[in-house]
């Protein structure tokens, strides 16, 4: 009996450490390094066979980014970095800017000795116009970090649309929030770049597309990247919440800025994702003009085709 019962006890402990060791080789598996310093935020991938580099929204950071689109782990485990700036509070960058970030990004892949191959950049809202112009800057200059492709997610590409729509918002007076971000993007362009009835020069020179002239003299280097634009036209939710027109859209803007390249580059890697009821924040409130209208697998596999 006492033979019997030690023989129980083995088979018990035998089974008990093949169960720890199966346990530990599963969480063995090497967690990415995550960096965090006043400029940005980078989780970095052990196995590194490319780099996507994201910008925010205008009032937003990087800890904004990666709280609202889930690219981190999908973007780790086909081994791609992720480095979130927390460069904002812009709608396009004047000339010293473009070579100041040129300079930051380049410094950073340095310093952290990230792949300079397959680097994708992106960014939602204005941070789309900032990955459009760098993107465009850093082809043009020959510089050391070379983007294969940048995508935006409903971007306010056209500053003087944003301009015109500002002030029709401003005539209806629709709802509070409506005008008191009309009101803001209407100074601020007028202190910037002057009323368009003076002369939309600025505008041109300084914004990613103007559809009113079809000027895209800040993307012509962009011709050999792999490009995708995503929007959500929601025009209900518009309707009810601003009495927006599609034309009022930055979805429109995006779509007219879509057919021209595609006309103007002669070529298929110009996409236009227009998603329908895939915008939410991440604490569940509906808005089209969000992160998540990007699906992230379907991005991924972009990056890596």
């Amino acid at each position: 009996m006492k033979i019997v019962n030690y023989i129980i006890i083995l088979l018990l402990i035998g089974t008990s450490c093949k169960g720890k060791s199966k346990e530990n080789n599963q969480t063995e598996k090497p967690k990415p390094e995550i960096i965090k310093t006043n400029e940005f935020e980078l989780i970095k991938s052990e196995n590194q066979k490319g780099l996507l580099i994201l910008f925010p929204c205008f009032p937003c950071n990087a800890e904004n980014t990666l709280s609202e689109f889930k690219i981190t782990e999908i973007s780790v485990k086909n081994n791609f970095s992720v480095l979130a700036m927390n460069l904002n509070q812009r709608l396009y960058l004047s000339q010293k800017e473009k070579q100041e970030l040129a300079e930051q990004i380049t410094k950073i892949v340095n310093e952290q000795n990230l792949s300079e191959k397959n680097i994708f950049i992106g960014g939602f809202s204005s941070g789309g116009n900032i990955s459009l112009l760098i993107s465009n800057y850093l082809v043009n200059n020959k510089s050391q970090i070379q983007p294969k492709g940048v995508f935006v997610v409903d971007s306010p590409i056209d500053l003087l649309g944003l301009y015109r729509t500002a002030e029709k918002n401003l005539k209806l007076n629709f709802s509070e929030s409506s005008v008191a971000e009309s009101k803001w993007i209407k100074e601020m362009l007028d202190n910037e770049f002057g009323n368009p009835e003076n002369g939309i020069a600025n505008y041109e020179i300084n914004s990613p597309f103007t559809l009113e002239t079809q000027n895209i003299d800040n993307l012509k280097s962009l011709e050999k990247l792999k490009i995708r634009f995503y929007s959500e036209p929601d025009l209900k939710w518009w309707k009810e919440h601003a009495k927006n027109d599609y034309e009022d859209l930055n979805a429109f803007y995006i779509q007219k800025l879509s057919e021209h390249l595609k006309t103007e580059f002669g070529k298929n890697d110009v996409e236009f994702i227009k998603t329908k009821n895939k915008g939410y924040r991440e604490n569940g409130e509906r808005h089209p003009h969000s992160w998540s209208i990007v699906n992230e697998k379907d991005l991924v596999n972009w990056m890596t085709e």
